[in-house]
């Protein structure tokens, strides 16, 4: 075996790169341990001037819709406080009334809602959310969660696994199953840059994994995500309920307008237009990333594929994944609809609703 001979020249050269490579990662290192501190101050900072939940919200349950007559559709709502619906005051504001209201009306048949959703909870606590749905026998659950996730950084492998075992055992059970993804937690104003940015990376990301794990486990996603984004932002005394993390009664309204149309093809139900060729097809993995990117983005499965979907909310005009659609139609915000009301009272009972019946 032959020997490599250094010169001194070239121990040098090794030394002085030795050096330069130290230098840059001590420096590294120190930028490192500096932007840690700062995430923590603002991490402490928001926790204290976000509110800790005083009061459990309006629970909601009950019969929506008994003047239709019929066998009532059992709809759970799991999740946590955004699926509770912390920072309303009224039952018809939670986002499970705005929904059971939503398909009583379309379908003309009553609903019954159970709310199983817990403020705080994460994930890792739908199994016990899942073991009590299951007792109501639902015929569809919503499940809204990730939030508490992104906050107190739980693992997302753990985080998602739970999720997908939970639509897993509620399809065996014969449920359909309809998730909103992770919101977007960088829109909520107490968290600053650069813990803003952070946040937003992280809620899309556990979003598209949620959303791998959901269509694996046969039910459907939407991406509500962008919905704490530039609309949330562009009106937070609207949108965000009196702590300025959740959101509000219109917040809310919004959110379930999303929902709703995924909640009814889900229950057969389906007037949007037909996808030609491969329009809208994709893989699962490339499915939830591009569904991240647009609120109101419903993934899911066909065969081996997953089919993206996007329906028109309050009347504005949507992209088709690559083409337009239709311009808007009476019924979009700020205009009305048969009846007098705005159109995000076509959800459910919101503020407007109170307003014309008072």
């Amino acid at each position: 075996m032959s020997t490599i001979q250094i010169s001194a020249q070239d121990w040098r050269r090794i030394k002085l790169a030795g050096q330069i490579l130290g230098g840059v990662t001590g420096a590294l290192a120190t930028v490192t341990a500096l932007s840690a501190g700062l995430l923590l101050r603002q991490a402490a900072d928001a926790r204290r001037i976000i509110p800790m939940a005083e009061a459990p919200p309006p629970r909601g349950d009950g019969l929506y819709g008994g003047k239709f007559g019929g066998r009532a559709i059992s709809m759970v709502i799991l999740g946590d406080s955004t699926a509770a619906g912390y920072g309303v005051h009224r039952p018809r504001e939670t986002p499970g009334a705005l929904l059971a209201t939503g398909v009583s009306r379309r379908l003309h048949r009553p609903v019954r809602l159970h709310r199983l959703a817990v403020v705080g909870s994460m994930s890792s606590g739908l199994p016990y959310q899942v073991d009590a749905a299951l007792e109501h026998a639902p015929d569809v659950a919503i499940i809204l969660i990730g939030g508490n996730d992104v906050t107190h950084a739980s693992g997302r492998s753990s985080a998602v696994h739970h999720l997908g075992e939970a639509v897993r055992r509620l399809r065996e059970a014969g449920c359909r199953v309809v998730v909103g993804t992770c919101p977007d937690i960088g829109a909520i104003q107490p968290i600053k840059p650069p813990l803003r940015w952070l946040a937003r990376k992280w809620s899309r990301d556990l979003a598209a994994a949620q959303t791998v794990a959901v269509v694996a486990a046969g039910g459907r996603t939407v991406s509500i995500g962008g919905l704490l984004g530039p609309m949330f932002e562009a009106d937070p005394v609207r949108m965000f309920s009196s702590d300025h993390f959740h959101p509000s009664a219109e917040g809310y309204a919004r959110a379930a307008a999303v929902v709703l149309p995924t909640l009814l093809a889900a229950l057969g139900e389906d007037d949007r237009a037909v996808l030609t060729g491969g329009e809208g097809v994709r893989s699962l993995e490339e499915a939830a990333q591009e569904a991240v990117q647009a609120p109101g983005t419903e993934v899911s499965a066909a065969g081996r594929w997953a089919v993206l979907r996007r329906h028109p909310w309050f009347g504005e005009p949507r992209s088709w994944f690559g083409h337009r659609s239709a311009p808007a139609a009476p019924g979009a915000e700020g205009q009305s609809v048969p009846g007098g009301r705005s159109a995000s009272s076509a959800v459910g009972w919101t503020p407007e609703d109170q307003q014309h019946a008072s």
